[in-house]
């Protein structure tokens, strides 16, 4: 399966010069946050795929008027073609406003979260703004991670992890990739294309668990 992600920065690639065979192969887009509605609203109208996304710590217009088109997946659990995708947008907190967090905050909100990873089996993709603390951020409170997120690679072992928030033109070492264990943590910023295999389609499956999850999630 090919993730398109994007976070932070709006793709001139795809946005002013954007055409149509730039999005062939595609199977899902992903916003790790900060990011103009419009555009967001633009992606999701000229893709045949859905497009998911989370909050980032400068959206808090979304909550107003939020992109057209686009699934917010923040604090939930959703389950793409099999692929199950586990959405914390937010930074943290340093200012008044929404969608920022301590530390604190954001523990509370994974441990909200762990049992319904549990009754799916696990998790496949996790989707932050920040990103986790020691892998990509810096020592200020703005651009800080969060250490809460490592419980949930510790736990499931999610092939892959998107974030943004860490500008990669804020200095020249910023990382693009990192690895923990066995996932992949991928920095979002502006856009990035990764591949998952496909998982298997629950529908055809013999596991009932599975089965209901996939039918719920697909209106059947």
């Amino acid at each position: 399966m090919k993730l398109l992600a994007v976070s932070d920065e709006e793709s001139k690639y795809l946005w002013d010069y954007y055409r149509p065979e730039k999005l062939d192969g595609v199977d899902l887009i992903i916003s790790c946050g900060d990011l103009n509605a419009h555009y967001v609203d633009f992606l999701a109208t000229v893709a045949r795929v859905p497009l998911l996304y989370v909050h980032g710590n400068h959206d808090e217009g979304y909550d107003h008027n939020p992109p057209n088109g686009g699934i917010c997946i923040d604090d939930s659990l959703y389950i793409y073609r099999g692929l199950r995708i586990v959405g914390l947008g937010g930074s943290c907190r340093y200012r008044n406003g929404s969608w920022q967090f301590t530390e604190a905050e954001m523990k509370k909100r994974v441990k909200r979260l762990r049992g319904r990873i549990d009754r799916a089996g696990g998790m496949d993709v996790l989707v932050t703004h920040a990103p986790m603390h020691g892998y990509g951020d810096f020592s200020d409170l703005p651009h800080r991670g969060f250490t809460a997120f490592q419980e949930l690679l510790d736990a499931y072992k999610p092939p892959l992890m998107l974030h943004g928030h860490i500008h990669l033109n804020y200095g020249p070492n910023i990382p693009r990739e990192q690895q923990y264990h066995n996932t992949r943590i991928i920095n979002a910023y502006e856009r990035f294309e990764a591949e998952l295999p496909d998982p298997p389609d629950p529908a055809l499956g013999k596991d009932p668990l599975w089965q209901r999850l996939w039918a719920r999630h697909n209106g059947r």
